[in-house]
């Protein structure tokens, strides 16, 4: 699974649907079929989120959402108690949202496949540091008098990683996701940039936190950093009339 996340660090889109068509064999095996599945799943998800980021066409990233959503509910139904399908799938359907923000319809039925996902995952495990990590910006998009806003988003990162530097970063099973403190420490940087007063000291430390785990970490090595870079620069002096 290894392979999986170094690709999805270093925005390798083209290694991360290879890497999809890989585990492939693995899904009918009773034993892995659960967690090939996730990491099928995983792949696709962070194929679209680097697509997002690399500006790649809507049409493309909405293809690795839909499948990626499929992947995710049949890790599901092979495990149902394998939360991780779940937050995964809950981030997905977020995403395909975004996607889909013009078509009313399609937004109301995506929303109403999340819901159930979103009660079941804060009844299960509401510290899950990865759960934590999609609330985020699900909080960050929601405003404070609907239960959301910046300063709750902050308090789901700030918990996660919380949580996940409390628990063992050794899954039980090697398949099991451990993901999640580098992703936490991005979010953090990237919201004290853009909030409504930014902090850009404390950015920047947090994306330098991000990269001290993952050095080859695409997006925040070459984008996130440059534009806190950006707005560490002075303005320029007017220039005379």
């Amino acid at each position: 699974m290894s392979q999986v996340q170094k690709a999805d660090y270093e925005g390798n889109r083209p290694a991360l649907h290879k890497l999809h068509a890989d585990l492939a064999p693995f899904t009918s095996d009773d034993q892995l079929a659960s967690r090939a599945y996730y990491w099928q799943g995983f792949a696709l998800w962070r194929s679209a989120i680097n697509g997002f980021n690399d500006n790649t066409d809507p049409k493309e990233l909405e293809s690795d959402l839909n499948q990626a959503v499929a992947d995710f509910r049949a890790s599901t139904a092979k495990d149902p108690a394998f939360l991780d399908a779940k937050i995964a799938t809950l981030s997905s359907l977020g995403n395909l949202m975004y996607l889909n923000r013009g078509y009313p319809d399609r937004t109301k039925d995506l929303y109403g496949q999340s819901g159930p996902l979103l009660k079941e995952a804060k009844a299960a495990d509401p510290e899950n540091p990865r759960f934590l990590w999609v609330m985020g910006p699900i909080y960050w998009n929601i405003p404070a008098e609907r239960c959301g806003g910046q300063d709750k988003a902050f308090e789901a990162y700030n918990q996660g990683l919380e949580s996940i530097r409390k628990r063992n970063a050794t899954a039980a099973d090697p398949l099991d996701p451990t993901w999640g403190e580098p992703e936490l420490l991005m979010s953090l940087a990237w919201s004290n940039l853009n909030r409504e007063k930014p902090d850009v000291a404390t950015a920047e430390q947090q994306a330098q936190a991000a990269l001290k785990i993952v050095p080859n970490w695409h997006y925040v090595k070459d984008i996130l950093l440059p534009q806190i870079q950006a707005a560490k620069a002075p303005p320029p002096a007017p220039t005379k009339p």
